[in-house]
C-alpha cells in the first residue's frame, strides 16, 4: 500500500500540486495537512499517516521540508517508520528513498551522524556543568530559604519547635524544613 502525506504550513497555501505528484506515484490514501510544521502538533495527519502504516508500505512525502524541520525530526520520523516495518519515498529528495539499498544505506549514515551530533551535545554539557561547578555555580532551583531564615530555622527545631509549624511561619512546607537537618 502506498500511503502519501502532503503539507503546507498556512491555510491560505495550495496542496494541489504535491496532490497531483502523490496521486502520479500511486497513492492509495493522502494525509494533508494545513498548519505549521514546527512540532508534531502542527502535523496530526503525519501521526495519521505513520500510524496507518503496515509492513511492506510505502509512505510518500510530497516535500521532506514539510513533513519535518530538523534532521533529528526527520530521521525519528524514518525510525517510526522503519519499526512498523514499512519505507519512505520522498519525492523531492531521491536520495531519500528508503526503497532502494542506496537510501537505506543513507539513512544508516545519517542515524551515525545524528548519533554522534547527540553524543557531541551531551559531552558539551557536561564539560560546561564542570567549568561552572569549578566556579562554584549552584545547580538546581533556588533555595526557598536564605541563608538567615536556614540559620533561624535551624535554632528553632534545635529549640524543639515542630517543622511544621516553623514551616508555616516561613511560608514553606514542613518537608523543606526537615530537610534542613
Amino acid at each position: 500500500m502506498k500511503i502519501g502525506y502532503a503539507r503546507v504550513s498556512s491555510i491560505n497555501q495550495n496542496l494541489d500540486r504535491q496532490i497531483a505528484a502523490l496521486r502520479a506515484e500511486g497513492c492509495d490514501k493522502i494525509f494533508r495537512d494545513k498548519a505549521s510544521g514546527k512540532s508534531l502538533r502542527g502535523r496530526p495527519e503525519l501521526e495519521k499517516a505513520i500510524d496507518a502504516l503496515g509492513t511492506d508500505h510505502v509512505l510518500i512525502v510530497a516535500e521532506w521540508d514539510r513533513a519535518t524541520r530538523s534532521m533529528m525530526d526527520g530521521l525519528g520520523i524514518m525510525q517510526r517508520i522503519a519499526d512498523r516495518g514499512a519505507l519512505i519515498k520522498v519525492l523531492d529528495k531521491p536520495h531519500l528513498d528508503l526503497t532502494t539499498p542506496i537510501g537505506r544505506g543513507l539513512l544508516v549514515m545519517l542515524s551515525a551522524m545524528a548519533e554522534d551530533e547527540r553524543e557531541r551535545i551531551i559531552s558539551r554539557a557536561e564539560d560546561g556543568r564542570a567549568v561552572a561547578r569549578t566556579k562554584n555555580v549552584k545547580f538546581g532551583r533556588k533555595s526557598k530559604l536564605d541563608e538567615h531564615q536556614r540559620r533561624k530555622a535551624l535554632e528553632r527545631l534545635a529549640a524543639g519547635e515542630s517543622a511544621r509549624e516553623i514551616g508555616r511561619d516561613f511560608g514553606v512546607s514542613h518537608t523543606t524544613i526537615s530537610r534542613l537537618r
